[in-house]
């Protein structure tokens, strides 16, 4: 999959422009490497609830401790933003706050109403924590009708060792809870931690029985000398491969490759799925 490229102005400018507005991309705090594809054509995912995650997985580049107030002009702050950007389709994600009785829910609830209060026709698509499982605090954050409901699996449940305090049962409880209530869903994995091929269809065969929509399937590369090392590169035919192995199980779309990542094309992935259905 060819990358590519922004001149490094026109990088510097858009994220001094995020910097000045006091907001968060996971595509800078995770060091995505889609960071100049996506930020050529004007897009990004936007982190909110601060930069600072509670939880400490081995995978992730975020940084973790403890995490600041919430900004309560974050809502109105990532809308102006927005629209500046002149953006349609937006994904909004989060750190884990689970310092948060609600795990940051009334505030993602809030971050969607604004947005669609300020801007028309506009697409939200959300990637959230697993607020330790609480019903809850999901329809809370259900109650602001996103378009796309994501909550990431991120790989097979043998590996959830790289993952602190969370859990493959109540990630696909998650995922199925909102599926319920009629909602589209997205998860993603990352390959390359040790998974094999059998514990791979069988992850398959789990999204498939919750009814899981969309499922993002990407190379996990190592952001940071202290996370998990890299077991396996995979090839773009094996990419393919799993990606006609997820459809095969039923799942309705899927995106694979060595550089997509959750977000990855999120709107044209959406507008697959419509006009799928």
């Amino acid at each position: 999959m060819e990358k590519k490229r922004i001149s490094l102005a026109d990088l510097d400018l858009l994220k001094k422009s995020f910097k000045q507005s006091g907001l968060h991309t996971v595509c800078q705090a995770a060091k995505c490497p889609n960071i100049g594809e996506c930020f050529k054509h004007k897009t990004a995912t936007f982190m909110i609830l601060g930069d600072i995650c509670s939880r400490n997985c081995a995978f992730c580049a975020t940084t973790h401790g403890k995490p600041l107030d919430i900004d309560k002009d974050e809502p109105l702050k990532l809308a102006n933003t927005i629209r500046n950007l002149g953006l349609k389709y937006v994904v909004i994600t989060s750190v884990t706050r689970d310092d948060l009785p609600d795990g940051g829910a009334e505030h993602f609830k809030n971050v969607v109403n604004v947005i669609r209060k300020e801007i028309r026709d506009i697409k939200i698509e959300l990637l959230v924590p697993d607020f330790k499982g609480d019903t809850k605090s999901i329809d809370i954050v259900l109650s602001s009708k996103p378009d796309v409901f994501g909550h990431n699996v991120e790989t097979v449940p043998s590996l959830y060792k790289f993952r602190k305090w969370a859990d493959y049962n109540r990630s696909l409880d998650v995922l199925s809870y909102a599926k319920q209530k009629g909602f589209i869903t997205k998860t993603g994995i990352m390959l390359g931690l040790g998974e094999t091929e059998p514990q791979l269809l069988e992850l398959f065969k789990d999204l498939k029985r919750i009814d899981c929509d969309i499922l993002t399937i990407g190379q996990y590369l190592k952001p940071l000398k202290d996370n998990a090392e890299m077991v396996k590169e995979y090839t773009d035919e094996e990419f393919e491969y799993l990606k006609q192995k997820a459809l095969e199980a039923g799942i309705k779309t899927c995106v694979s490759g060595k550089y997509v990542r959750s977000s990855y094309f999120a709107e044209n992935t959406y507008q697959f799925l419509q006009n799928k259905n």
